[in-house]
Parts: C-alpha cells; structure tokens; sequence
C-alpha cells in the first residue's frame, strides 16, 4: 500500500500518535503556528461576519509594529506587558534587543519555543522577572547549563519546559532542583541527561508532570523518581534504556494517571509491576515487547480507559483477557498478530469509542463480533482483510465519526452499506482500486463530511459532480485517480468554499 495512506506504514514516526496529536523537533526558522493554541490573543467584538478589534487589540498591534520605539514597558500593568509580549512571539517579531523592553515587567509566563536567537543573554531579563515568574518555556533554544543559574531567583517556577536543548546537561537539572514549586518539567529529546543527573529530579517533589521523551540515557535513574508521589503524567516514550528493572521503581507512584513507555524494552514482567497503579487511566505500550499476558495484570487497573499495544507481540492467543477491560474508551491493537478470533473478547467492551485494527489479519467475518459496540465513533481498519460482504456488519454503527477501510476488497457495493452512516465527519476508501464514480454518488448523502480520501480508484473527473453536497468538506484527497488539481480547484471554486486541502495539487 502506499499513496495518500503511507502515514500508517511510518506510525512509529509519529511522536504523540496516542490518543491524537502531533510533534516534532523544534526548529529555530520554523513556523509558530502551534503557538496559537498556546497563547489567547486579545478578544475582539463581532458585528455581523465583520472583526471588530478592540481598542487594547489596536494598541497592541501598534506597539508591535513600532516595537523599536520603546526602550522599556516596566511602567505598564503586568497583564498589558503580558499581551504585548505574546503578540510579538505569535508574530515572530521578538529579538533580543525588543525583549530587553520587558525586563522587570514582573511577567508571569515566557513562552520562547521557537523564537530565534534565544541563548544564555536572554536569562538576564527572563530572571528580571524574579518571583512573579510562573511559566518558562525555551525549547528549541541555546541556553546552556550556565544560563540556567540565572533562574535561582525565580522561586516561584511552577513549569519549565527544555524541549530540545541540546547544551543542557546533568548539571543544568541540577541547576534546577532546588525549584520545589514546581509542577511541570520537560526534557524532550535530550541525549546529555543520564542516569546520574536524574538524581536531581528527587527533590520536586510537587512535580505533577514530567516529559522525558527520547532522552536516551536516563536508563536506571527512574529509581530517583520513587519519591514524587504527586506524579500524574509520565512520558518515557522512545527512551529504549528502560528496561524491567525501571518499572518497579514506579509501582509506589500511586497517583500516576498517565504512562507513556512506548518503544521501551518493557516486558510483561514490567508491566506486572504497575498492579497497584489504580488511578491510571492512560497507557501507551506500543512497540513494546509485551505479550497477550500483560492483559491480566492491565485488567487490575480498574480506571484504565486509554490502552495502546500497537506493534507489540500479541497474538490471539490470551487474548480473552480482553474482556476483563470492560472500561477502555479507546485501544489500539494495530500491526499485531491477530486475526477474528480476537474479536471475540472484544465483544463485553460496551463503552468504546474507539478501535484500532489497522494492518492486522483481522477479516470481514470477524467484524460480526463487534455488532454490539455501536457507540463506537472512530473504527481504523486500514489493511485489514474486509472485503464488501464485512461491511455489513457495519451499517448499525450510527455514532461512527471516523471510518478507515483501506485494504483493496471494497467495490461500490460495500459502499451501500455505509452510504447511512450520516455521523461521519472523516471517511478514507483509499487503495480500494475497484472504486468507481457510483461510491462518490452513494456518500453524496454524508453531507457532514469534513475529509474525504478514495485515492488509488477508479474516480474520474465526471464523478466530481457528486461531491457538490459536501459543502462542509474542508480535505480531498484523490491521488492516482482520473483527476487533475485543476479539476478539483473548479469545484473547489463554484461548490465547495470550505476545502482548503487537496490532492493531486
């Protein structure tokens, strides 16, 4: 398979893939969009379908644009020199010699990820801020272990994230320890923290949220991560250090909510240790070598509602343990060794909303055993053997939202059977090769759509005429069919004024 659907052969590509996300290495001249979700810019009044700024809105964006006239904004309310400030990070107008204007603002939060040119000389203002400083973020940056010791009057530090520092060390974590109020760390993809320098992290003992991600040499030190019994998130993903050893040291950390050990050496042994964690509601095992007999350990967990096993080494065999787990919402038991068999177990769990059986041996015959989870709204079976005739089984599924059949057994007939799923907001048919202009006619109906994907079909430009309803549909994505970008963009044009992404392009 390949096309439109190469995302699922490069899954393990994808840093946050559970339950949904993403993320990547912070680049110095990369794009700061993700910085809108981050910050919230000034409120604006609506008249009608016009954007009424406000008049602090104006100011600001004034300020912003003649930032080089003013030398300091100390004198200014905090919350107005916090606004002013976001503005320039969101609109990437930040530099050194701006960001000495705010140098004893007493701001609250320092959001730099992704701004250019910040290094140890930016700590001098970032420790102006002294106790009312709250929130520091500077990933991606050039601070180094030296910059860090600018921090000490700080005391009030409740988040510290050091994404992708590459010149912090053992001793800038021990720069940090003393930051006792703090409730969030973060050190993605970090090679220079080794199990030594770990040691520093036993005394935030108020830590709620600790983000180690790729930090390939912390394998020994969670033993210093016994004492922080306030812990609620851990991510060790792709940390392949940790090993069973590591998880007995977390099996006191009774608070844990969620756990992210995904591409670990972690075996079932490990996982027997973690019985005790009851309120753990979140666990990522993928690519972990663990088997179908973790389940009976996984089944002690009674909040337990997130459980990926992607690519790990189940097979059906122990896998009635499944049915012990009548809480998930949400399990992923993609490129595993499971056929229909498994599907059995599946039946008991009444409240799933979501299911993952992409590249699996699964069939269409064994999709009858999930005729009871109606209320399921995402179903992946991406390369998974359903041909027409397991469609069937799906016509019930009334709350789907999301629906990926991608294995190539689709004709236009199994697309009658989902023609009526009027919930779907996302649907991909690609590698279905037998896939004529008659399926764009039968989901005409799904006028909710927002993506639609029947790449690797036998689509042609005359069955564009039927997308015409799909007024909501934002994606399209039709590669290595009869269609061209220019065909797209006149419909694009005269009747679907919400699609932005498109393919071919």
């Amino acid at each position: 398979m390949g096309g439109a659907c190469s995302r699922k052969r490069v899954q393990l590509d994808n840093e946050d893939n559970f339950p949904s996300g993403s993320s990547r290495r912070y680049s110095k001249s990369a794009s700061s969009k993700w910085l809108a979700t981050s910050f919230s810019r000034p409120a604006c009044e609506q008249r009608g379908n016009q954007r009424c700024p406000s008049l602090l809105e104006l100011c600001i964006q004034n300020i912003r644009e003649d930032i080089d006239r003013y030398s300091t904004f100390s004198m200014l309310p905090r919350d107005i020199s916090q606004q002013i400030f976001n503005e320039l990070v969101y609109s990437q107008r930040l530099t050194d010699i701006s960001f000495e204007s705010f140098r004893d603002c007493a701001l609250q939060d320092l959001h730099l990820g992704e701004c250019p040119g910040v290094n140890d000389s930016w700590m001098d203002v970032i420790s102006s801020q002294g106790i009312s400083l709250l929130s520091v973020d500077l990933s991606g940056s050039d601070v180094t272990d030296s910059g860090l010791i600018d921090l000490e009057d700080c005391t009030n530090l409740q988040s510290l994230n050091f994404n992708y520092c590459d010149q912090i060390s053992d001793l800038g974590l021990d720069q940090i320890s003393g930051f006792s109020n703090l409730t969030s760390l973060s050190f993605r993809r970090n090679n220079s923290i080794t199990e030594q320098g770990m040691s520093a992290l036993g005394s935030l003992v108020n830590l709620v949220k600790l983000d180690l991600e790729r930090c390939p040499g912390i394998g020994g030190g969670l033993v210093h991560l016994k004492g922080l019994t306030k812990l609620e998130s851990l991510n060790i993903k792709w940390c392949n250090c940790i090993t069973d050893a590591d998880m007995k040291h977390l099996s006191g950390l009774t608070n844990l909510k969620e756990l992210q050990i995904s591409c670990s050496k972690v075996t079932d042994v490990g996982i027997s240790y973690l019985k005790g964690l009851c309120k753990l509601n979140l666990l990522n095992l993928e690519g972990c070598p663990v088997t179908a007999a973790c389940l009976e350990t996984l089944s002690a967990l009674s909040s337990l509602l997130y459980l990926n096993l992607n690519r790990c080494h189940l097979s059906d065999d122990g896998c009635e343990g499944f049915s012990k787990l009548g809480k998930l919402k949400v399990l992923n038991l993609g490129f595993n060794d499971i056929t229909d068999a498994c599907l059995v177990h599946l039946k008991g769990l009444q409240c799933l909303k979501c299911l993952v059986l992409s590249d699996t041996e699964v069939g269409s015959s064994g999709l009858r055993h999930l005729s009871g989870l109606t209320g399921l709204t995402h179903l992946d079976l991406f390369g998974a053997r359903i041909t027409d005739t397991g469609t069937n089984y799906l016509r019930n599924f009334k709350s789907l939202q999301s629906l990926e059949i991608c294995g190539g057994g689709l004709t236009d007939a199994g697309i009658r059977n989902i023609k009526d799923l009027s919930s779907l907001l996302l649907l991909n048919l690609s590698q279905n090769c037998n896939l004529t202009d008659k399926s764009l006619e039968l989901i005409s109906g799904l006028t909710g759509l927002v993506s639609l994907n029947v790449s690797n079909s036998r689509i042609t430009r005359a069955g564009l005429q039927h997308l015409k309803p799909l007024k909501t549909l934002k994606s399209l994505t039709l590669e290595s069919c009869k269609v061209t970008a220019n065909d797209i963009k006149k419909l694009q044009s005269t009747d679907l004024p919400q699609l932005v992404s498109y393919r071919p392009e």
